[in-house]
């Protein structure tokens, strides 16, 4: 266990968004969330990540209480995610999108980037070298200098994960990561997937593709209506009466 959440709760104004969620994210493992449309998976997300800050309970990254820590501070302690739209800059090149990634590992001042001093030079040098090698990682070196714009989908998705990659994570976050591309294409990001936990690196992700699931998770929680309805392998989750009715049906095989 990596991380985990005791009692999380996120309330907005009168909707209870997520209901007392404890759940441990396995080290070195693909753990997933599923539930239906509105259940809080997202939600769940932006509480760890630092979007939101819970109304109760608490996020513990390795045993430190984290809990309402912004943004770029959760991204240097070692999570970084991607979102459901993917968020790119669509009139820079691939190259450009990622090379910000590894910034957050910088110690460069506003002072170091205005007088182009020797530390801020060796730092973009080190930003440059990470977006390549991380590039690589995913499949992208022949498409580095081609604007964001021109490139497919399933890419951009590939472009989200290597920034995600190049703040140099222990666990990444992806918010439905094969979201509006084909089964072939979701194929191919499954194993990208896989190849990461194999090198290292912890991965959760929300996902409504039932097979894809399925075929790569070691752990699975379910949420509905804000609250774990049920968690285990995914020959537990297939069996279990609570998922099938609130959610999986006859999908669970689809």
């Amino acid at each position: 266990m990596v991380l985990e959440t005791n009692d999380l709760t996120k309330k907005f104004g009168g909707l209870t968004a997520i209901n007392g969620v404890d759940f441990s994210i396995d080290k070195g493992k693909i753990n997933a969330i599923i539930g239906p449309n509105g259940a809080g998976k997202s939600t769940y997300f932006n509480l760890i990540t630092g979007v939101h800050r819970p109304s109760s309970g608490k996020v513990l990254f390795k045993g430190k209480d984290i809990s309402g820590f912004p943004a770029n501070r959760i991204a240097k302690e070692g999570l970084s995610r991607t979102f459901q739209t993917t968020n790119l800059f669509e009139k820079a090149t691939v190259f450009e999108n990622v090379v910000v990634g590894h910034r957050v590992r910088t110690k460069s001042t506003l002072f170091d980037a205005i007088f182009r001093t020797k530390r801020e030079k060796k730092e973009e040098e080190k930003c440059k070298e990470k977006a390549l090698k991380v590039l690589e990682y995913v499949g992208l070196s022949e498409i580095t200098d081609v604007v964001v714009a021109n490139i497919s989908q399933e890419e951009k998705k590939r472009v989200a994960f290597a920034l995600a990659l190049a703040t140099d994570p222990e666990i990444v976050f992806l918010d439905e990561p094969t979201a509006g591309i084909n089964p072939d294409e979701t194929e191919k990001l499954s194993t990208l997937i896989e190849k990461m936990t194999h090198e290292g690196i912890t991965v959760c992700l929300i996902e409504h593709k039932m097979k894809m699931i399925m075929d790569i998770a070691d752990k699975i929680m379910v949420l509905n209506y804000g609250e774990k309805i049920a968690e285990g392998n995914p020959e537990e989750i297939k069996s279990n009466d609570k998922v099938i009715k609130a959610y999986l049906g006859g999908a669970a095989s689809a």
